[in-house]
């Protein structure tokens, strides 16, 4: 009943709906009512104060929109939503999205008061690392930012008071066709009654349009949406209207039907299934503005004999629910197996179990039923022996196809599937696709199934990839078994094989994949291309194949001059899409992006990987499509007159898929002005930027010592080391560049990443780079540094001044300073880092060590005469006579170390430091050498020289 207070906003009553302005006004005296007992009640609860308090200022949805029109397949989705902030102070407002993981965003835009910020595409910078050496460094989590194939698309922004945002989000997707439908789907989630929620689908499709439905809202993560069991009727208010060519479907629910539905507001998927009329020719070629798109799906085939070997996971962590339904869906797949099919069935853990040693069996009723009774009597336990399984399917499957005589039109395959990761035998992921790739041999085609959120998704990606497979990734849910059944069942009815689609060569270019070894009945092969000869009047199409009996050529010339049929302008419904009038082109580059991210995601050879990146990305840029080489960056459009009176900072997005954990638990107030943040910060010279340049500033001494670090990229430098007393560490990681011309380094480095770890009172650290920072002290934060903040718990505190500058204070008597270095357009020696300097270091103990913490308890004395003489120590007032003398030395701990007169600049240049320079990476000045303040990862403890230790 709390986030009802929401709906009440923004409702539009009507003549027609006089119950739900009454219903929305009495939700909201109840609403007040609730909110006055509860805050009494907060006073002995804190936590569900903090909680109530945040949902209570929120700012509210009063309007969330789609409109997506759907011309041949392709869709161009258009999603706005209103927020507004009518608290008495700045809100920050969240703007969240799922959207098809196989979707690419083409735009987006945020309205904030009279302020405009559009998304423009631009590349992303080439990791210097190999995809393997990434995933060995850091295992990528199961589903990327994916949830039963939806990827999660956010977007965060600072509402001014009595002020409101608008956000605009456009993607673009090629439906896919299965079991004989395409599937639409809007995913509707605002998390809140909305005052006018409308969804509007015009789908045009000269086929002819045939069993358009749409069933009700589709709801896996929540119990309960009101529909009785098997009840399949549209939605509530839900409107379906259809010529033969052109349909439209609206989804217009009040607040009332909206409560109906889910009290808290909607939590479901909007789905539109369809289908076209088609004919068993050459498919459906359609032709506009120089480019073609050819859809071949044929019908009423007799299916062809399979051969397939299901490779199951018995391991351990398979106990309960996932064996269970993976059970419950084999004993189904295996009734709906055919006469004409063989068979055999795999169990693997650490050790591998063959149900019929050295054989395929056929379909019999015998043999069905002890199949099932193999497959009741399997039971969880042990590893994950993943490549060995692998190698027993093929090696069967290979040995069943070598000695016996099976049709040549058969289809063989082999279903694997698995819940977790390798741990048993090979656990490489690069050998076991290169041995199963070995084994298979392009012989037959290997599909892949994942359960749960511990599978290794890109693994089961490629193994499926590079073996003319596909792969299912499914949750451990109530719907587990179904999903497993339809997933077959859109496999497990191959009517063609080995198809191969061909154009004159000297009338067409750019072709998308036009070889396929297998079609499924249900399913849809999709070629697009380019003509060259535009004034040709026609393009002829042939099309091979081998069914069940023969082997079958279809041949035909499709007229290239049909701007009546295929020219949508003019279309009812459709008169507002601006790039929809190139729906053919747009299809054709969005075939070809998704197949240089395969063809690269299956290569090994790293010069193809480079330039398969460069042409993905070169074509996502030409089109203004989101891919993983392109990211979308916010610009203000324009200027605007009368800005607000106080300066919020600018919108930030966080992208496709990237998690960004709530306030929840952590004391964070937004709108923060950028000048009070800098008027708190004070620092002294201690410090490592740049380059790095390290400064230390001794007071009582009245000068500073700088020297150098000439570190390797990757390497992770020991800052500040107390880990034992005041239970604090800092490391700081460096990141490479190219050394400037003439110059005499052979690179640059600077730091791209500072750590800071603590474990008193509590356990908690810090990960900040020159774009987020994340706390993790229990609850996991991510927040960025292009907007001003502060969030405060037990024992840290962290203020963020946009672009500028992160302060993390902890226990009151230890603070340290972050400096935001970014460059608009950097040379190619610069790089966009970050500099640490040292504001506070009373609650260091003495024995704190590191490049910078050695030197904060102790002092340095400079001396007068070289270092062949004898030393007399240097008083205060002397120094400014020793500048211009090169033999000047420092004794440190004992040690004599050399030292010359310099000049740095630090706080971004703007502040000049006379230093004594140590060369060499500050040999004899530091204890030991530099290496020795390697860490071996970001959040190493250690604190002496040697040791290693993790917080």
């Amino acid at each position: 009943m709390i986030l009802w207070l929401c709906l009440c906003w923004g409702f539009s009553p009507s003549a027609g709906q006089p119950d739900s302005e009454l219903m929305a006004r009495y939700l909201e005296e109840q609403l007040l009512a609730d909110y006055s007992i509860v805050e009494q009640v907060a006073r002995r609860v804190p936590r569900q104060a903090k909680f109530l308090q945040r949902l209570e200022t929120r700012p509210r949805m009063s309007e969330f929109h789609v409109r997506s029109t759907i011309i041949s397949r392709y869709a161009f989705t258009t999603v706005s939503c209103t927020m507004v902030n009518s608290g008495s102070e700045a809100w920050e407002a969240v703007f969240e999205m799922q959207i098809p993981a196989a979707a690419f965003i083409s735009n987006f835009t945020m309205s904030i008061g009279n302020k405009t910020y559009y998304g423009e595409v631009t590349g992303k910078e080439k990791k210097n690392s190999t995809d393997d050496k990434e995933r060995h460094k850091k295992p990528p989590s199961p589903t990327e930012g994916r949830e039963n194939g939806y990827e999660t698309f956010k977007a965060s922004v600072f509402i001014p008071r009595k002020m409101q945002a608008r956000f605009t989000l456009h993607y673009e997707e090629l439906l896919q066709r299965r079991l004989g439908k395409y599937e639409y789907t809007v995913s509707i989630r605002p998390q809140q009654l909305v005052g006018r929620l409308r969804v509007e689908v015009n789908i045009l499709e000269n086929s002819g349009i045939v069993s358009l439905e749409v069933p009700p809202l589709r709801n896996s993560k929540q119990k309960g949406t009101g529909k009785a069991e098997g009840d399949v009727s549209p939605p509530p208010s839900t409107v379906i209207g259809h010529t033969k060519t052109l349909a439209k479907v609206t989804f217009n629910p009040s607040v009332v039907e909206q409560t109906r539905i889910a009290r808290n507001g909607i939590l479901g998927d909007f789905i539109i299934r369809y289908d076209v009329n088609r004919e068993l020719s050459v498919g459906d070629v359609q032709i506009l503005n120089g480019y073609f798109v050819h859809y071949f799906a044929p019908t009423d085939l007799p299916p062809l004999p399979k051969n397939v070997v299901f490779v199951l996971d018995s391991s351990a962590s398979m106990v309960g629910t996932k064996l269970k339904q993976t059970k419950e869906a084999l004993f189904t797949i295996l009734q709906d197996l055919r006469p004409e099919d063989h068979f055999n069935i795999i169990g693997f853990s650490n050790r591998i179990k063959v149900w019929q040693q050295d054989r395929l069996v056929p379909v019999t009723p015998n043999n069905i039923r002890d199949a099932k009774k193999y497959i009741h009597n399997m039971s969880p336990t042990g590893g994950t022996n993943i490549n060995g399984a692998l190698q027993t399917g093929a090696k069967l499957l290979n040995d069943y196809i070598a000695q016996n005589d099976i049709d040549a039109r058969s289809v063989s395959l082999i279903i694997f599937l698995t819940d977790g990761r390798p741990t048993v035998g090979e656990t490489q992921s690069s050998k076991i696709l290169s041995n199963t790739k070995d084994a298979i041999r392009d012989k037959f085609c290997l599909f892949t199934i994942g359960i749960g959120n511990d599978v290794d998704h890109k693994l089961l990606e490629r193994m499926a990839l590079e073996n003319c497979g596909m792969t299912r990734l499914f949750q451990e849910d109530e719907d587990a078994a179904s999903h497993l059944k339809g997933f077959y069942d859109e496999i497990g009815t191959p009517l063609l094989s080995d198809i191969r689609v061909d154009y004159p060569e000297d009338d067409v270019e750019q072709v998308t994949q036009n070889f396929f070894p297998n079609y499924f009945n249900g399913s849809e092969i999709i070629i697009a291309g380019k003509l060259i000869n535009r004034t040709s009047d026609k393009l002829h199409v042939e099309v091979t194949a081998s069914n069940s009996k023969k082997y079958i050529l279809l041949k035909t010339d499709v007229a290239i001059d049909l701007p009546s049929r295929n020219d949508i302008r003019g279309v009812p419904g459709l008169e507002d899409g601006k790039g929809d009038n190139n729906y053919i082109e747009r299809a054709w580059s969005y075939l070809t992006i998704k197949e240089l991210l395969n063809s690269r995601l299956k290569s090994d050879d790293l010069q193809e990987k480079d330039k398969l990146r460069e042409k993905a990305k070169s074509m996502a840029l030409a089109y203004n499509f989101v891919t993983p080489f392109t990211v979308l960056k916010m610009k203000e459009a324009g200027l605007h007159s009368e800005p607000p009176q106080e300066e919020f900072i600018s919108p930030s997005t966080d992208g496709i898929g990237e998690k960004v954990q709530s306030l929840q638990g952590h004391k964070a107030p937004p709108g923060i002005r950028r000048g009070q943040d800098k008027q708190r910060i004070k620092i002294s010279k201690t410090s490592a930027d740049g380059d790095p340049h390290f400064v230390i500033d001794f007071p009582s001494s009245k000068f500073s010592v700088c020297f150098n670090i000439d570190g390797e990229p990757g390497d992770i430098l020991r800052l500040v080391s107390d880990h034992k007393e005041s239970g604090v560490t800092v490391n700081g990681q460096l990141i490479g560049a190219p050394a400037p011309p003439n110059g005499h380094k052979k690179h640059r480095t600077y730091f791209s990443t500072i750590t800071i770890l603590s474990n008193k009172p509590e356990r908690s650290y810090l990960e900040i780079t020159p774009k987020r920072v994340i706390l993790d002290d229990g609850e996991r934060l991510v927040l960025s540094c292009g907007r001003s903040a502060v969030v405060r718990s037990r024992s840290l505190e962290v203020s963020i001044s946009a672009y500028s500058n992160i302060t993390v204070t902890i226990q009151d008597s230890i603070s340290f300073v972050i400096l935001i270095h970014h460059y608009k357009k950097p040379a190619p020696y610069q790089r966009n880092h970050l500099g640490f300097y040292i504001s506070n270091s009373k609650g260091l103990s003495s024995d704190s060590h590191g490049l910078l913490g050695q030197f904060l308890s102790h002092e340095v004395r400079l001396l007068q005469e070289s270092l062949n003489t004898s030393h007399q120590e240097v008083g205060q007032n002397q120094t400014e006579v020793l500048k211009a003398n090169p033999t000047n030395t420092l004794k440190v701990k004992g040690r004599l170390v050399p030292v010359v007169w310099k000049q740095r600049r630090i706080y971004n240049g703007q502040q000049e430091v006379d230093c004594w320079f140590a060369k060499n990476n500050a040999d004899k000045l530091i204890d030991g050498s530099y290496k020795d303040y390697l860490a071996s990862h970001p959040f190493d403890t250690g604190t002496s020289f040697g040791t290693i230790n993790s917080l």
